[in-house]
């Protein structure tokens, strides 16, 4: 009795080692399972949302085919212009180059695109560099952005402080002939403001690291002064 009694309860430990397997088994497949279609789900998630961060912006008009930038003229040498409007620097090119520019495009010798990048927000308590970059954008919209940006830099805030409020931007476009209530919903609308991201996240793509950066027919002008790029263009022209 006690023999037989001995092989069915080892019989009945062997079965419950059994169910036991088995259940830690289905238990592993069950979480396995749920790990894979959170993967996948945050996989589809990271798919759209970079979709939309890369494809939901509104170019202004005047830009680019990539909605990289505003055009100005249709000379045959392209020169690009990536300027951020907060960057001391790029107050100095536009007072001493900014002439030159604007003749060559006058004698047809040239494709400007300027690129209003947003590099420099850190150095503002208000996103300044993102603002006037979108503003820009309404200026465009309203005919007016070689204009509105040589008052931006005429009126460049210093680095470190506020910037110039939104109510201030739509004063200066007021002032260069942009209609003002629509120019003034446009900047507090932000319209352009997921066009200000594209285009500062393609220059960040193209390996532009600082402003200004002036590209002739994509050659770097490492000195911009108007005779290195007037000899740029005309090299390149050739």
């Amino acid at each position: 009795m006690s023999s037989r009694k001995g092989r069915k309860d080892a019989a009945r430990v062997v079965r419950e080692q059994i169910a036991r397997e088995r259940r830690r088994k289905r238990t592993l497949w069950i979480s396995v399972g749920a790990v894979l279609v959170l993967v996948i789900a945050g996989l589809i998630g990271w798919s759209v949302w970079s979709s939309q961060q890369s494809d939901e912006f509104t170019a202004p008009p005047g830009a680019n085919d990539a909605g990289t930038g505003i055009v100005v003229g249709s000379g045959p040498v392209t020169v690009d212009i990536y300027e951020d409007y907060i960057c001391p620097a790029c107050k100095q090119f536009e007072q001493t180059s900014g002439a030159t520019i604007d003749q060559l495009v006058a004698d047809g010798k040239v494709r400007v695109v300027y690129h209003p990048v947003a590099y420099l927000d850190r150095y503002s308590s208000t996103d300044y560099s993102t603002r006037a970059s979108a503003a820009s954008g309404c200026a465009a919209e309203g005919g007016k952005f070689t204009e509105f940006s040589a008052a931006l830099f005429e009126r460049q805030p210093p680095e470190g402080g506020a910037g110039l409020s939104n109510d201030e931007l739509i004063d200066i476009g007021a002032e260069v002939g942009l209609d003002r209530d629509a120019f003034a919903s446009c900047v507090r609308d932000g319209k352009y403001l997921p066009w200000t991201e594209h285009v500062t996240d393609e220059a960040n793509r193209a390996g532009v690291s600082g402003t200004p950066t002036i590209l002739v027919d994509g050659e770097p002008v490492r000195e911009w002064t108007p005779e290195n790029i007037t000899a740029a263009v005309e090299a390149a022209g050739r």
